[in-house]
């Protein structure tokens, strides 16, 4: 078993991630992409910052979105914006904006790493490993929070039902509660969802 998962994690490590390059400077574009050999990065597309991110980011799947540009327009901010909402990827933003509020408004668009200054080679790689793995965790702690979220409001449901059951049949806590848990078995329910039942039904009445 523990062979097989280091297997696994041989692989995954081993796998390239894909990069979308949007840069209109070809020679900074061949700075990026020389840095990044034999790394597990992989420039898999380079596009224009004129180009339509969106569409972009659907056709190619980009594993990362690596923006290298002067200042980002607010076309770009917005689209950054809705991948953020809609299937986030590791962003990073290389620009000579030192502006607060555009360093302010790209982070809040979903730019893991916003760099500002030159372009220095030796950087280039830590710098994705720094916003990869800042992705990655922010992802993590954002799908723990959803899942906690969840079970309050699962725990929540159970007891109005509980409290429902207990006052319209006169019955315990404890025999609402088994009743709920047999009517989920019988059924092939989530508990939580057989409480949604019970709320809904007797708010009906």
């Amino acid at each position: 078993m523990a062979s097989n998962k280091n297997t696994k994690n041989l692989a995954q490590s081993a796998k390239k991630l894909r990069i979308l390059l949007i840069d209109e400077n070809t020679h900074r574009a061949e700075i990026v992409t020389s840095a990044l050999g034999n790394s597990r990065y992989e420039i898999s597309h380079l596009a224009s910052p004129s180009g339509t991110l969106l569409r972009q980011v659907d056709q190619l799947q980009p594993d990362i979105i690596v923006i290298d540009i002067e200042s980002p327009s607010r076309d770009i901010l917005e689209s950054l914006h809705t991948i953020k909402n809609i299937d986030p990827k590791p962003v990073v933003m290389f620009s000579s904006e030192e502006d607060t509020d555009t360093i302010n408004q790209s982070i809040e668009s979903g730019v893991s790493a916003y760099v500002v200054g030159d372009l220095e080679p030796h950087r280039v790689k830590p710098i994705l490993d720094a916003a990869v793995a800042r992705f990655r965790e922010f992802q993590k702690l954002k799908t723990e929070l959803s899942d906690t979220k969840q079970q309050l409001n699962s725990r929540k449901n159970i007891d109005q039902a509980k409290r429902i059951l207990m006052k319209n049949r006169n019955i315990s806590e404890d025999q609402a509660f088994h009743t709920m848990r047999k009517t989920a078995m019988d059924t092939g329910q989530k508990l939580d969802d057989v409480a949604k039942t019970i709320i809904s039904m007797f708010n009906s009445l």
